[in-house]
């Protein structure tokens, strides 16, 4: 450029180049500051969408890490409450084999199933309508007793649930019979314990509760070929029916209970009525026997009367005979009352 430069000779063409120059330095000026004006423009838009979007960006964010945190707390929550349940599940499961060694022992199952039927009275009696435990005079002791009037219902909780367990796990057709058999056989002697406890002599009713705790039981006993045993129900409620025992579960006792109450109540009206009866009868007596005296007393009053009356005739004759001796100044002035006779 330097070297074109020098190749002008006049001095024209070089103030020409140099004003050239000169206006494009100016020009080229001109445009950097434009430039730069757009570009700082450009800038500043770019800046503030980068806020706007910085900020939206951190409002998002902030939006998703809050959701992010109550998601984390619920999951930590129902992680608690997991562990909790799991507890639970655990604590149940302890139970449950505790339940199951307690029903191994044969006594512990006696225990359960006393325990079951005085809560079952605990919650329909008043603690003074029913005994656990209640001895007899001889000193033998039945589980529990309920007070009606001076009327007292034995009741005795029975628990073969050892043999019916073995029913129900044996696959032998045979031993299984067998089984049936003997629980039949022990279902029996337990009716018979139960109908020791009928002492009308004690103020007992005629009639004992035998009450089985476990409802399976008590079903596959008492419905025939209904359930996992084939043992024929009517031999037993025959069997127990002629021993004067009634069996119940714990859903069926409250129906029965109830209705022998009812029962009972209704005896005791009809022996008030019959009493009632009685004691009109005693009333029909005495009042008979008041007639009598009350007709004695007519007859009496009767008498009474009718001596008053001849009295005062025979008076009134007096008082006649004194009026004619006194020509006039005496008597003469009674007037006889006569009175009626009683009815009779």
């Amino acid at each position: 450029m330097i070297y074109k430069l020098q190749d002008l000779k006049k001095p024209e063409d070089q103030k020409l180049v140099f004003e050239y120059i000169e206006a494009l330095r100016k020009e080229m000026r001109e445009s950097g500051t434009e430039n730069r004006k757009e570009v700082q423009q450009r800038l500043d838009v770019i800046q503030e969408r980068l806020s706007k979007g910085l900020e939206v960006s951190s409002q998002t964010i902030q939006k998703q890490f809050s959701q992010s945190s109550k998601l984390i707390s619920e999951v930590t929550q129902k992680l608690t409450k997991l562990d909790e349940t799991n507890k639970q599940v655990l604590n149940f499961s302890e139970q449950m084999q505790s339940l199951e060694n307690i029903l191994k022992n044969p006594k512990q199952r006696g225990i359960l199933g006393e325990y079951f039927l005085e809560t079952l009275l605990g919650h329909v009696l008043q603690p003074n309508q029913y005994q656990m435990q209640y001895k007899f005079d001889n000193g033998e002791i039945v589980d529990a007793a309920v007070f009606f009037k001076e009327k007292i219902i034995p009741i005795d909780a029975k628990f073969s649930l050892e043999k019916y367990n073995k029913i129900m796990e044996e696959k032998n057709v045979a031993i299984r019979e067998k089984l049936e058999k003997e629980f039949k056989l022990d279902i029996k002697n337990r009716i018979d314990e139960t109908a020791k406890y009928i002492r009308p002599k004690e103020n007992t009713t005629d009639f004992a509760f035998m009450f089985i705790p476990a409802e399976g039981v008590y079903y596959n006993l008492l419905i025939y070929k209904v359930g996992s045993m084939k043992i024929n129900a009517n031999d037993l409620v025959e069997y127990a029916f002629k021993k004067h025992v009634i069996i119940v579960s714990p859903t069926s006792f409250f129906a029965y209970l109830e209705t022998v109450l009812q029962g009972l109540k209704a005896l005791k009206m009809e022996e008030s009525v019959q009493e009632i009866i009685k004691k009109v009868g005693d009333l029909g007596r005495h009042m008979g026997s008041y007639e009598e005296y009350l007709q004695k007393m007519g007859n009496s009053l009767g008498t009474t009367v009718n001596m008053y009356n001849s009295a005062y005739k025979e008076f009134n004759k007096i008082d006649k005979d004194v009026y004619k001796i006194t020509d006039g100044d005496e008597g003469g002035k009674i007037d006889p009352v006569v009175l009626d006779k009683p009815a009779a």
